[in-house]
């Protein structure tokens, strides 16, 4: 599965060697960021994305909507700012070490948006659900505004936020992160989902909004450790270590993850995410 299943890194959350960061980016890609991919195969039939797409995708991560992309023949722009392991990551997945790889023109990574384009966008995604974090929606907007003159006339964008929450278990899960960071005022606050996240970013970022969909994205594990990688990975409960300890977020997720658990030891909770895609100007 993405951005962060919603955020790589909170500010405030502490220091993380890179060693924590290398291996938590190398759990989100092996682990987590695969929940998504019925999105990103909902959202690529939808906008028929292939041969002659010319693809930007904000917050890429280690790179699997990249892929996917590419297997259906789209040229790839892809910018990954909050995690360099998981960029990174994504260069492993995309260019490899070939000299062949590396010397293919229509896959290009970077951190930051590029100041070239020799050709405009076609498409443009930020896969990343937002709608959890105080604040995430404000970072998208900028972000978009800042991409669109990148991209043709009334080309389709995407923008991914979290289902309602009494179709989304995760939601549980999460309540334990914000009720643990609660304890530390000086960390970044959880938030529930609004149904109009996602409009309301649209608007502000001069977009026009041109059809949603829902995708129901489960989220299963072989074991409760790898649900804890997996969870953990995404960020969302980094300000709930540092608000208590590493060794108490493990607890009280395990505990929260009880109900989900199967009797072969596996861990199934269902999830529906929400899609908007809008146009620009």
């Amino acid at each position: 599965m993405t951005p962060v299943l919603v955020r790589q890194h909170l500010p405030h959350a502490g220091p993380a060697s890179r060693a924590d960061l290398g291996a938590r980016a190398r759990d989100w890609s092996e682990i987590q960021e695969r929940m998504l991919v019925p999105l990103y195969e909902a959202v690529h039939e939808r906008l028929d994305v292939g041969p002659g797409t010319r693809l930007l995708s904000l917050g890429c991560g280690s790179g699997l909507a990249l892929v996917m992309a590419a297997s259906r023949g789209a040229a790839l722009t892809g910018v990954e700012s909050a995690s360099p392991a998981r960029l990174a990551l994504a260069r492993e997945r995309l260019l490899g070490e070939s000299r062949e790889a590396r010397a293919r023109a229509d896959v290009r990574l970077t951190d930051r948006l590029p100041a070239d384009r020799p050709a405009a966008y076609t498409v443009v995604t930020a896969f990343e659900p937002i709608g959890q974090v105080a604040g995430d929606t404000e970072e998208l907007t900028g972000l978009l505004a800042a991409a669109t003159p990148l991209a043709r006339r009334g080309t389709p964008v995407v923008l991914v936020g979290w289902g309602p929450p009494e179709r989304c278990a995760t939601t549980a899960v999460l309540r334990v992160a914000a009720k643990l960071a609660d304890q530390d005022r000086g960390t970044v606050r959880l938030r529930p989902a609004l149904r109009d996240d996602l409009e309301e970013v649209a608007r502000r970022a001069g977009l026009r909004p041109d059809g949603s969909g829902r995708v129901a994205c489960p989220f299963g594990y072989a074991d409760l450790d790898s649900a804890l990688k997996g969870l953990l990975s995404t960020g969302l409960f980094d300000a709930a270590v540092a608000a208590t300890d590493q060794a108490q977020v493990d607890k009280e997720v395990a505990e929260a993850l009880h109900p989900y658990r199967r009797s072969d030891g596996t861990v199934w909770m269902p999830n529906v995410f929400r899609y908007l895609i809008a146009r620009t100007p």
